[in-house]
């Protein structure tokens, strides 16, 4: 079972906003979101310092039929996926880079926005 560990991301965290749908013509259907994660430590000088990374998520098919339903901004979830790289061309011509999670599984932890993210 070693294979299912060499890509492969759990994260919980909050939702910076409602999913978006994008619908291919061949009918395939992907859903994108924008996961916030946060980590709460002390630095050196003893203030509280909450460091928020963005994470961008990929669903496609009837997970993202179900995400469009279920989530919303500021929904805690719980995702698991593996992380994928991508190059693109923007419209200058030049190279960018993204990385995203596409989304095996998640689970929705809390629909209340408890906090503003």
């Amino acid at each position: 079972m070693i294979h299912n560990l060499r890509n492969n991301v759990r994260l919980i965290g909050r939702l910076g906003a409602d999913p978006t749908i994008k619908e291919f013509e061949s009918g395939k259907k992907m859903a994108r979101l924008a996961l916030a994660t946060t980590e709460s430590y002390r630095d050196r000088k003893g203030n509280n310092v909450n460091d928020v990374q963005w994470h961008n998520l990929v669903l496609w098919g009837k997970q993202a039929d179900l995400a469009l339903k279920m989530l919303k901004k500021g929904f805690e979830v719980a995702v698991e996926g593996k992380i994928n790289h991508k190059v693109y061309k923007d419209a200058n011509g030049e190279n960018r880079f993204a990385t995203e999670i596409v989304l095996h599984n998640w689970l929705l932890v809390s629909g209340q926005n408890a906090e503003a993210i």
